[in-house]
């Protein structure tokens, strides 16, 4: 292990499983440099632990490199190997950045302790100290990186150094409460398996891999035993300490949770920041809440948003995120903007035909008048308001001993994205309401939300609520959806509305639209007791029936090439 202040001479050559793994590769520019790099240097973090950091470095004729090319800072608590190295610092260093790849404190060989969001603003400011004292350095940096490493980034524009001059935030995470506890629920799947990520893949790939099996195994008796709190901790092999706090408090006010919000940093941003996400993404609404921050703030910003999800998003999807990084750290880095999109936004507009269509547009969410459709008692969806405010017109019995499984949606495996619903649809717990074939093409684009009336009969529920498209033949397919919890003791209908996330898609002619509405998504999001005990140690299972009752409405951002055909008329 060397200190910060000692360079070996000459950089040393790349392992050979790094070059391996970047051949691998397809779809990335060829290189410009070849590449070196430092291993292990020590960077001191702000209360003196020691941060090992690589430098990777673009190298002349394969020597190295005078210090004039700019740097691009990399925090990750996922350790420094795949994919951080072959897919981030190799690809990037070829094409003239330093590299400055670390690892987060108490992660990957860092000394500290790794706490959960609480330590990134000041470490990341420490490493710009320490990078300001490197021969190297220009004093022109950037960031990238994505989900936690995402979370890294905001946490150090918060107060950011002046040598910041561009971020690109890949499936980028901000707010951890959010994150663990959509809509006042808890998210199990995707929690336990963030949890398993971050405390397991940093040690190297055969515990990592060990790990992931464990979870694997153990994950469907986690998600069916009480207590909560106790449950998880074989599927995760030990007790987590933020898995703990997550399942301990709800309120996001909590002191537990201080500090775990970074969003902030884009209300005041001025440093040109790029954002990209998947629609099938973890991350997508906070990605587009901070591109609404940004757009607010009158920050320099992009956003691109493929059909992609949290892992495919840096598989198949790789090669155009990478274009969009380069593009954007050499604009804002190298005074290059030739690689820029003549456009704000590009979006992957989903349906419509086999491949979806790339859409440019000016701004997100692009200005489109919002249309409501009325759910109705005979299962219906139209654009006719015909029932009785205050009557209700249908009702759904929660059993969390069965509880309504989750197909598809934004996940962290192999089941993410758009799936079949047909199944699902056919248990009498799901409710569905469905418009007649549409005319013509409908397109929406924007946020999608249901406003409803609701009524638990024990006043303890979760609400459910997924937008689907329906083919010709009748086959169901999930594009955005969001989950709420009913306030306590909710025995009275009381009026709440679901945020089903956002989407760009065209509902093709003959298709139709509909609404599907539950008692949750398990084992996506923990299932509702039924009671008013603690999450993690809730022990008791109680059925409820939960009634809707009227005004409800389905509120759709339809744009102008959409206007003709929104009906919903046959």
């Amino acid at each position: 292990m060397r200190t910060a202040t000692t360079r070996p001479q000459p950089p040393r050559p790349l392992p050979p499983s790094v070059r391996a793994l970047r051949r691998t590769l397809r779809g990335l520019p060829g290189k410009l440099y070849d590449v070196a790099y430092e291993p292990g240097l020590v960077v001191p973090a702000a209360d003196g632990s020691a941060l090992l950091t690589d430098h990777y470095l673009p190298a002349r004729d394969r020597k190295q490199a005078p210090g004039d090319f700019p740097t691009v800072l990399i925090r990750s608590p996922y350790g420094r190997g795949f994919p951080w190295a072959p897919m981030f610092a190799v690809p990037l260093a070829e094409q003239g950045f330093h590299v400055v790849l670390q690892s987060c404190r108490g992660t990957g060989g860092s000394g500290g302790t790794f706490d959960l969001w609480r330590n990134e603003t000041a470490d990341g400011t420490a490493t710009v100290a320490w990078l300001r004292e490197q021969p190297w350095f220009t004093g022109v940096l950037g960031t990238t990186g994505p989900s936690y490493l995402g979370f890294t980034q905001w946490a150090l524009a918060l107060d950011p150094p002046p040598e910041l001059r561009a971020m690109v935030v890949q499936e980028g995470l901000h707010d951890l409460h959010a994150y663990f506890r959509p809509g006042g629920t808890f998210a199990l799947q995707n929690g336990l398996t963030s949890a398993m990520g971050l405390t397991c893949q940093h040690q190297g790939t055969l515990p990592f891999v060990r790990a992931t099996a464990r979870l694997q195994r153990r994950f469907p008796a986690a998600a069916r035993t009480l207590p909560l709190g106790d449950a998880y901790v074989p599927a995760l092999g030990t007790r987590v300490p933020f898995v703990d706090e997550a399942l301990a408090h709800a309120d996001p006010a909590d002191p537990a949770w201080r500090g775990a919000d970074a969003g902030a940093a884009a209300e005041s941003a001025s440093v040109p920041t790029c954002l990209i996400s998947g629609w099938s993404d973890v991350a997508l609404d906070q990605t587009l809440q901070q591109y609404e921050r940004l757009r607010r703030a009158g920050c320099e910003r992009a956003l691109l948003i493929g059909p992609w999800t949290h892992h495919s998003l840096l598989q198949r999807g790789w090669p155009q995120v990478f274009a969009e990084t380069l593009a954007w750290l050499r604009a804002h880095l190298c005074g290059d903007p030739s690689g820029l999109r003549p456009e704000r936004v590009r979006v992957h507009e989903g349906g419509g035909s086999a491949t979806g269509t790339w859409r440019d547009l000016a701004d997100w969410p692009p200005a489109a008048p919002g249309r409501r459709w009325y759910p109705a008692a005979d299962g219906t969806l139209s654009r006719a308001d015909t029932g009785e405010a205050g009557a209700p017109f249908a009702t759904y019995r929660y059993d969390p001993a069965d509880p309504v499984p989750s197909t598809g949606g934004p996940l962290l495996d192999n089941t993410a994205g758009p799936r079949d619903q047909s199944a699902l649809e056919a248990r009498d717990d799901v409710l569905t309401f469905t418009t007649a074939p549409l005319r013509e093409p409908l397109h929406v684009r924007g946020p999608v939300s249901v406003s409803l009336r609701a009524a638990a009969d024990t006043g303890h529920a979760d609400v459910f609520a997924r937008l689907c498209d329906v083919d010709g033949q009748g086959r169901s397919v999930n594009i955005c959806d969001g989950i709420v919890r009913l306030p306590p003791d909710t025995t009275e209908p009381a009026d709440v509305t679901v945020a089903m996330s956002s989407t760009a898609h065209c509902f093709a002619s003959g298709h139709r639209i509909r609404l599907q509405v539950s008692g949750g998504a398990h084992p996506r999001f923990a299932r509702h007791t039924g009671t008013g005990d603690p999450l993690a140690t809730a022990t008791r299972l109680v059925p409820a029936e939960v009634t809707l009752h009227h005004p409800a409405a389905l509120a759709l951002p339809v744009t102008e090439d959409g206007e003709s055909g929104d009906d919903g008329k046959a």
